[in-house]
C-alpha cells in the first residue's frame, strides 16, 4: 500500500511537471531591452528582469556608457549618440529580433534614436514616464527641468544624487547627452506600435494629463496611453504592476 501511494505521489509530479510544461510552451516568450533613465544603470532594473525572466522572457537591462558598472568610462564627451548606439550594437551583436524595448526616464531620448536606427527590429515599443521628444530635438528642449540642475566639468548633478551611497547608486550624468538632438525622420520607426505610460498618484493623473509635454505629444501620435499608480521609479516601488503591464499589448 505504501509503495502504491509513493507511485502516486510520484506521478502527480510527473503530470504537473508536464502540465508546467506545456503552459510555459504555449505562452508567448518575449525578448525586452530596457534602457533606465539619467544617472541611472541596468542594475535598476534587475527586480523586473527577474520577474519578467522567471516567465520565460528573455530581458537585457545595459548600462549606458559612463554609468553603473560602466563609471570607469565617465568623460564629459559622452554625448546621446554614444548612449544610442550603445543599445544598437547590443541589438546588433547580439542579434536580437522582434524587440520590446523600453525607455524609463531620460531613457526615452535614447530609444527614440534607437527606433530612428533599427526599427525593424522592433516589436512594440514602451516609454515608461519618459521622455518624448520632437525631431530634432535634445533632452533639454523637451523639458527645461534637464537644465536646471547642477553641474561641473561637463556633468551634471540632479538632487537625487547621493555620493555617500554604497554602489551600486545613481552617478553624475555627462551634460552632452542632454543637449545633443535626436533625430525622429524615419517613416518606418514612425509607425511602430507605442505605448506611453505615465506614472502618477490616480487622484493627480488629470492633472499630469494637462502639463505634460511628452503626454501631449505621444496623444498626438496617436500613441496608446496607460497610467501606473506609483512614483516616478515604478521599477523599485511596484514591479510587479510594472512588469503586469509590460506583458500587455
Amino acid at each position: 500500500m505504501k509503495r502504491k501511494l509513493q507511485c502516486l505521489v510520484l506521478l502527480s509530479f510527473i503530470v504537473s511537471g508536464i502540465y508546467y510544461g506545456q503552459m510555459m510552451m504555449n505562452k508567448p516568450q518575449h525578448t525586452y531591452v530596457f534602457v533606465h533613465g539619467m544617472t541611472g544603470g541596468g542594475w535598476d532594473w534587475q527586480q523586473v528582469d527577474n520577474l519578467l525572466s522567471a516567465d520565460g522572457h528573455r530581458v537585457y537591462r545595459p548600462t549606458l556608457t559612463g554609468l553603473g558598472e560602466r563609471m570607469h568610462l565617465s568623460h564629459p564627451d559622452i554625448d546621446l549618440t554614444t548612449h544610442i548606439l550603445d543599445i544598437v550594437n547590443l541589438i546588433r551583436f547580439e542579434q536580437l529580433e522582434n524587440i520590446i524595448l523600453v525607455g524609463h526616464s531620460y531613457g526615452g531620448m535614447v530609444i527614440t534614436g534607437v527606433m530612428n536606427s533599427l526599427p525593424e527590429k522592433i516589436q512594440q515599443v514602451f516609454f515608461l514616464d519618459a521622455t518624448v521628444p520632437e525631431h530634432n530635438m535634445s533632452a533639454t528642449d523637451a523639458h527645461e527641468y534637464y537644465a536646471q540642475f547642477n553641474s561641473k566639468n561637463g556633468m551634471a548633478y540632479p538632487p537625487w544624487l547621493e555620493s555617500h551611497q554604497e554602489i551600486p547608486r545613481d552617478l553624475p550624468h555627462p551634460i552632452k547627452t542632454l543637449t545633443e538632438k535626436v533625430a525622429f525622420d524615419n517613416q518606418q520607426a514612425q509607425r511602430l506600435p507605442v505605448t506611453y505610460v505615465n506614472f502618477v498618484a490616480a487622484h493627480l493623473a488629470e492633472t499630469e494629463k494637462a502639463n505634460n509635454l511628452s503626454w501631449k505629444r505621444a496623444e498626438q501620435r496617436g500613441w496608446t496611453i496607460k497610467t501606473l499608480d506609483s512614483d516616478h521609479n515604478a521599477h523599485r516601488s511596484n514591479p510587479e504592476a510594472l512588469k503586469k503591464l509590460l506583458i500587455t499589448f
